[in-house]
């Protein structure tokens, strides 16, 4: 299968990295002094799973690409979606599937009402993984699990779902076939939202959450408020939302950041609105008590 990655940062790139070492057919879609450097150099891999590679993978602008893709992994950050529709609908043929694999929940209905007449999925994934300089990406830790599946009313053959799956298999990262993407999308804004707000408030690295006091603490009180969200709005969230968020947490390497934290720190634009403030407004919305997100969001006002 033919796949296309939209937007080669650290997810994106990690994924076509993964991809490629395993023989699979992957383009990439960048841009700037990153794109060049990739297609000058190739992508560089620095890995903890699967350690240094230079991969010569097919690289283009959005505008540039004239192909057809299998599937099409959307991971640029949320408030560049917009950006790349136009690409969707001419990468895709009728049994083309997308799968966006973004932090912001509900990414993957976002995206079918942009490109009605396409297949899209929802994704999400758990990995570290960051643009550590022009052309280069780092994937740290030893976490790279990827799910994926059909909102109700999208069909989409299991054996499209399952080939995906070997393929990815196949290259090292742990693939799921959701039974509730719904679900899992909102689990994993739950813990990215926490994680990533805990860290940029506090500016500290993941090692910090990890350890008892005030900082988990806050951790916890975010994870807490989000997990009641997810009940208000009828998700079959996990009864044990936050154990798990600190499950997770506590898996991932002490000297990690999360991308909106790095983003933040050098006055680039990030996902706060979605990560944060739109997590806010849902809450409010059902009229939930957040005095953990309340007290976070005037530093980032």
């Amino acid at each position: 299968m033919k796949y296309l990655i939209a937007g080669t940062g650290g997810v994106g790139g990690c994924i076509a990295g993964f991809l490629a070492l395993a023989g699979k057919d992957v383009t990439c879609i960048a841009r700037g002094e990153h794109l060049a450097a990739i297609r000058e150099h190739g992508l560089r891999l620095h890995s903890d799973l699967k350690g240094e590679h230079t991969l010569h993978i097919p690289a283009c602008t959005a505008e540039e690409y004239q192909g057809k893709a299998d599937v099409i992994f959307v991971c640029v950050k949320g408030y560049s979606v917009d950006s790349i529709t136009d690409l969707i609908r001419r990468a895709s043929t009728p049994e083309t599937v997308v799968i966006p694999i973004l932090n912001v929940y509900g990414t993957g209905p976002r995206i079918q009402r942009l490109v009605p007449g396409v297949t899209v999925l929802d994704g999400c994934i758990y990995i570290v993984g960051f643009v550590s300089g022009k052309g280069e990406i780092t994937q740290m830790g030893k976490i790279f699990r990827l799910v994926y599946g059909a909102h109700k009313g999208t069909i989409v053959s299991r054996e499209t779902l399952e080939a995906v799956q070997r393929d990815l298999q196949e290259s090292g990262i742990k693939a799921e076939i959701s039974d509730d993407i719904n679900r899992d999308t909102f689990v994993k804004w739950s813990f990215i939202s926490a994680m990533a707000v805990t860290g940029a408030y506090y500016d500290v690295p993941m090692g910090e959450v990890q350890k008892p006091g005030e900082v988990r603490d806050t951790f916890i009180g975010l994870s807490r408020e989000s997990a009641e969200l997810g009940r208000r709005l009828g998700i079959d969230i996990p009864s044990d939302l936050v154990e798990y968020n600190l499950k997770v947490i506590d898996k991932l390497d002490p000297h990690s950041t999360a991308s909106m934290q790095k983003d933040l720190a050098r006055g680039h634009e990030s996902e706060v609105q979605g990560l944060l403030f739109d997590l806010i407004k849902a809450a409010e919305a059902q009229g939930i008590d957040i005095p953990t997100y309340r007290m976070v969001a005037r530093k980032f006002q």
